[in-house]
């Protein structure tokens, strides 16, 4: 088959879902970032650090023909509703019958999206595809490698691509790896054929971060693996453990040229590396107080990773477990963003330079601390719209936190507040709001790893507190009923 005579699909349906958060995720979710089909995929995605960029570019720098047929994207968060999944993969069976005869198809699921009627939800809609077009169209997928990797993913593709960074920098690279990866298969230079290992364990999430151990070193196993003959593909699943599904652990995914036994075989060998290292993959958890007092000894600014409020892991953003520490020890120039439209409401209604007492975040529930009442003046006012043109976590390269107001105690503390939650992910939240990120000694990120790669560019130490939350890296501190058994490193096994 001739390049210029290939038409390639491309579908795209990411959600991460904790499913330890109550409110489910909607179809307004989707519909407030990205919710797409035809042509407006590649005007808001093409240009992007994603893997949907790396699709349109793969496919047509090796001659073919994208047909861009639905994207959806919502924060990270609770389930997916019922009636809103099936809206959406209506969208896209819809989609799919309009777009026309098709070579083949390129998927983007996340790995770890769960909805209230299909716990393995990226599974279900990949398998309604498939089963749309059959066995003889070639299916690849990209992954997050938080992802929850189960049988049924393995199954209906015929190969899945996870990102190999975590901050996730390389997603556009991943689109192309898995783009040409396709047109080799349609050209029938390659027959991939994949095979998957799963060791009775969940890499912790505040040991997730590719660049150091103890996952560097893994990484590393991985690609002398990669460069095996007849080995196309590796990918390591780290896993998402805020998902009580079946399918929740790390894991591995070898991709060779129709050699299942070879990649059942290297699958195999970096699980048992895992395993074997497994001590080193469990929590150093560090709490509030400790963190602190490391961060008054270190060098400025220190930016404190606020794990239980991770954004990126579905958490609500209005934790006051570190602002209220912060502001009961006076430490002067620091700062924290808290989702809270309420306290933006009465900043607007107070006006600039003026004094208002508020009950701030922690309005979500109560696993994130109490409201912090307190004092404040309000700064300034904004509209909360950014741009990022460098490569950060996610992929995007625009974003809104919705109407935004800046407000300081007597204490030193700035606070963030804004209407839209909004992961840390860009220096550029702080400076649209007329912040200079550097001027602080101490800022609080709500993340684990995501934040790094845009915090980096001013912070000398970063820290990770294990506060409380929905997204707490104690996994023990979670019940679970869904889970395997046995499985490290949780107590009970």
């Amino acid at each position: 088959m001739r390049s210029h005579d290939m038409r390639i699909g491309i579908i795209s349906f990411i959600h991460e879902s904790n499913t330890f958060i109550s409110a489910p995720t909607t179809v307004d979710d989707f519909r407030r970032i990205a919710l797409l089909t035809g042509d407006a995929v590649v005007d808001y995605w093409g240009e992007a650090h994603h893997e949907i960029g790396g699709f349109v570019e793969g496919v047509k720098h090796g001659g073919a023909e994208p047909v861009p047929i639905f994207s959806a994207w919502a924060m990270p968060g609770g389930v997916v509703a019922a009636d809103t999944y099936d809206c959406l993969l209506d969208m896209i069976m819809d989609g799919l019958d309009r777009a026309g005869p098709l070579d083949g198809l390129l998927l983007g699921p996340h790995g770890a999206g769960v909805s209230e009627n299909h716990l393995d939800m990226d599974g279900h809609w990949m398998s309604v595809v498939r089963d749309r077009v059959g066995p003889n169209v070639p299916l690849i997928a990209t992954l997050d490698p938080h992802t929850n990797l189960s049988q049924t993913m393995i199954d209906v593709c015929d190969a899945l691509i996870a990102y190999r960074s975590n901050p996730h920098l390389d997603q556009r690279q991943t689109g192309l790896n898995a783009a040409d990866l396709l047109l080799r298969t349609l050209r029938e230079q390659v027959k991939p054929t994949q095979a998957a290992a799963y060791p009775p364990m969940i890499i912790d999430i505040e040991k997730q971060m590719t660049g150091e151990p103890p996952c560097l070193p893994m990484y590393e196993f991985a690609n002398s693996v990669l460069k095996r003959p007849g080995v196309l593909s590796n990918s390591i699943v780290l896993g998402f453990p805020f998902s009580d599904v079946v399918e929740m652990g790390s894991a591995f995914i070898v991709v060779t040229d129709d050699d299942v036994s070879l990649a059942q075989q290297c699958a195999d060998e970096l699980a048992v590396y895992l395993w074997e290292h497994r001590s080193e993959f469990a929590a150093d958890l560090v709490g509030v107080d400790a963190a602190i007092e490391m961060a008054q000894r270190s060098v400025c600014p220190v930016c404190l990773l606020d794990m239980g409020d991770n954004i990126g892991g579905g958490s609500p953003g209005d934790s006051t477990l570190l602002a209220r520490a912060l502001h009961e020890r006076r430490i002067a120039r620091t700062y924290v963003c808290i989702c809270d439209p309420q306290s933006v409401k009465l900043a607007e209604a107070a006006g600039v330079d003026q004094r208002v007492t508020m009950r701030i975040g922690a309005k979500t529930d109560r696993l994130h601390g109490a409201p912090l009442e307190v004092t404040v003046v309000v700064r300034s006012l904004h509209a909360g719209d950014y741009t990022e043109s460098q490569a950060r976590h996610g992929g995007r390269n625009r974003g809104s936190m919705g109407r935004t107001a800046i407000v300081e105690t007597d204490t030193g503390l700035t606070i963030q507040l804004t209407s839209i939650r909004d992961a840390p992910l860009s220096l550029e939240q702080l400076r649209c709001c007329d912040l200079d990120p550097a001027s602080f000694a101490i800022l609080v990120a709500k993340g684990v790893v995501s934040p790094v790669p845009a915090y980096q560019e001013i912070c000398r130490t970063f820290i990770r507190v294990n506060t409380a939350g929905s997204t707490s890296a104690d996994v023990d501190s979670f019940e679970f009923r869904n889970r395997r058994r046995p499985m490290f490193p949780f107590k009970d096994q």
